[in-house]
């Protein structure tokens, strides 16, 4: 099933739309510049980092088999490109063009694909359901690190200071958990993630059950967030995961 996305347009002028998605889901980027018989006139190239050269994922309405992502890549008839399964490293610039008679028909349509990716550590093994994963740690402390990937060539200040783009963990009833003195809450960012928030804490008893969520939000509504449940099962512990969007 392909997921609703979220855009956010024009940030600082720039001509492109903002797409947030978690891990393991699979996504829709949009081509405006719709023409007839659209989808045999369309090229999708990708471009992961500002400094980097362009990859051509689709030419002329055909997939190029010599690209990763291939297998997980298809065009709809309105010439939107659809990702299965997208990972972390889908993050980045999707430009759409077309064209007609070799000649290009409208500007550039850019979406920029921004991935929230959830890790946890400790961890001693892990399994995985169309739906959610099941990942097994070690009894004392843990520390889960959602992550926001995106296109460097960007910034990461617009997407805090102009559209108010927040990540935060948050408990079952959605109150901050920077609320509560008993969880390690750090953020930071690098190249390539704009948002890196870990939450680390020691696992009580009263933990079975329980669930923290890292949410997206942009301007205060929410667009995709990852789900950690803590199950206890014979003195194993195992933390469930699950995107909600």
């Amino acid at each position: 099933m392909i997921t609703d996305i979220y855009c956010v347009s024009g940030i600082s002028g720039v001509d492109h739309d903002h797409v947030f998605i978690s891990s393991g889901e699979n996504v829709s980027l949009p081509c405006n510049n719709t023409l007839s018989d659209c989808k045999s006139k369309t090229t999708w190239i990708y471009n992961r980092f500002s400094h980097s050269g362009a990859v051509e994922l689709i030419k002329l309405g055909i997939k190029k088999n010599d690209t990763e992502r291939h297998e997980r890549l298809s065009l709809e008839s309105n010439s939107s490109l659809n990702i299965k399964n997208v990972t972390e490293e889908d993050y980045g610039l999707y430009t759409c063009r077309q064209y007609v008679n070799d000649t290009q028909q409208g500007p550039d349509v850019n979406v920029s694909l921004n991935v929230l990716h959830v890790s946890v550590s400790p961890s001693s093994s892990s399994s995985s359901s169309s739906s959610s994963s099941q990942t097994e740690i070690s009894p004392g402390s843990v520390t889960l690190s959602c992550q926001l990937y995106s296109y460097t060539g960007f910034s990461c200040d617009d997407l805090v200071s102009s559209e108010g783009v927040e990540l935060l963990w948050v408990n079952q009833t959605g109150v901050d958990l920077k609320t509560d003195s008993r969880y390690q809450i750090l953020s930071s960012s690098d190249q390539y993630r704009c948002f890196i928030i870990t939450l680390t804490t020691t696992l009580l008893n009263e933990d079975n059950n329980r669930e923290w969520r890292c949410q997206l939000t942009h301007r205060n509504q929410l667009q995709t967030s990852v789900r950690y449940t803590v199950k206890y099962s014979d003195d194993v512990v195992y933390m469930w995961h699950y995107v909600l969007n």
